[in-house]
């Protein structure tokens, strides 16, 4: 088992859950982040941390595209280990918006450590 990142991250990307992951096993994209499924240690420690609730355990049903866009950009994206001043700055204003993916996803990188 693994943890995913879902669209809810999209435009949020608060990166809580980055600070508590002690394998560093997330990527950083333009507009989310993911968790790298091979690097991925099933603590959950990440999962309580995420206030946009973005983050689930693949166990969960429907889940099987998010853990596929999770292991295609962790291998691209560059990794990220530590809370960044990267916040946006409307992300309250789009945590719990639906079709996000849609909306404003983009396979660009993030900035990374």
């Amino acid at each position: 088992m693994t943890y995913v990142v879902t669209d809810a991250c999209i435009r949020c990307k608060y990166m809580d859950c980055v600070e508590v992951c002690p394998v560093d096993c997330f990527y950083e994209g333009e507009t989310m982040l993911v968790i790298n499924p091979s690097e991925c240690i099933d603590c959950g420690v990440c999962e309580p941390e995420c206030p946009a609730e973005a983050i689930l355990p693949d166990t969960e049903n429907g889940l099987e595209q998010w853990l596929e866009l999770n292991a295609t950009f962790s291998s691209q994206w560059p990794n990220v280990t530590r809370k960044a001043d990267q916040t946006p700055t409307d992300a309250d204003e789009h945590k719990g918006e639906e079709g996000k993916y849609d909306k404003y996803f983009t396979p660009e990188g993030g900035a990374g450590d």
